[in-house]
């Protein structure tokens, strides 16, 4: 944070209505935050961000003449937290899962609002600089799923694999092992269902404590829900409730 404690900010919205109801959400609620400036297009904001050089950007995800993705293109050589503003839409609520970045859905709620605030603020004075933005824009340019980013919050800090590194996925109570095609494991701090939520295909849930990676297959064996061998030696159990699933994606 710079020299007043405050974390500079600058807002990038394309409704006016919308910059000014977050900019006193942020004064009542988020005193630690100093807006410094806005904009309201993806070309606006480039100049505007490289002008100030915030701490933090709030950014919409769509809006005039591009959009987010266009924003961290233009900024490459700048680094900055983003906060992600969105409606719903199933592609960017992915994306952004996918590289573990801050988002609040429209119409923004103060209590994530806060939340996310606060994990910036935290990231800031922990010193802890995860280059989000880059994978994100990479991730948004990369047409094959399976080479797409994914970063896994662990206890001691991130690591960042790529989809198609990813073999199984297993539910361990508030965290989930994540088994590697290199044969180490990853212990994320995420529940298993933000995962089932997050991964495209070929990742499909086959029981409520797995998610595996169909293109890892070896064989399956049939029972009530039957069960599957991977590659790595190991048999996941398919329970019946996500059977039909597993079968639909190899068809």
């Amino acid at each position: 944070m710079n020299l007043t404690g405050k974390i500079t900010a600058v807002i990038v919205e394309d409704e006016t209505a919308a910059i000014v109801a977050l900019q006193n959400y942020l004064g009542k609620f988020c005193p630690q935050v100093k807006v410094i400036g806005t904009a309201q297009n993806s070309r606006e904001a480039v100049e505007v961000l490289h002008d100030l050089q915030p701490q933090l950007v709030f950014l919409d995800v769509e809006m005039p003449f591009g959009n987010a993705f266009d924003v961290l293109e233009g900024c490459q050589d700048l680094q900055f937290e983003t906060i992600f503003v969105t409606a719903f839409s199933e592609y960017s609520l992915r994306a952004l899962n996918q590289s573990a970045a801050y988002y609040l859905l429209k119409p923004v709620s103060i209590e994530e609002l806060i939340l996310a605030v606060n994990k910036v603020q935290q990231q800031l004075q922990q010193r802890q600089w995860i280059d989000r933005n880059r994978i994100i824009m990479e991730n948004a340019r990369e047409n094959n799923p399976g080479m797409q980013q994914v970063i896994l919050p662990t206890l001691d800090g991130f690591d960042v694999v790529k989809m198609h590194e990813i073999v199984r996925l297993k539910g361990n109570g508030n965290f989930t092992d994540v088994f590697l095609t290199d044969g180490s494991k990853k212990m994320v701090c995420r529940f298993l269902k933000h995962f089932s939520e997050m991964l495209p295909h070929p990742f499909v849930r086959v029981h409520k404590s797995h998610i595996i990676n169909i293109h890892y297959v070896q064989s399956y064996h049939k029972g009530a829900g039957g069960y599957v061998n991977l590659n790595d030696g190991t048999e996941v159990e398919v329970s019946p409730a996500y059977k039909d699933s597993l079968l639909k994606a190899f068809q």
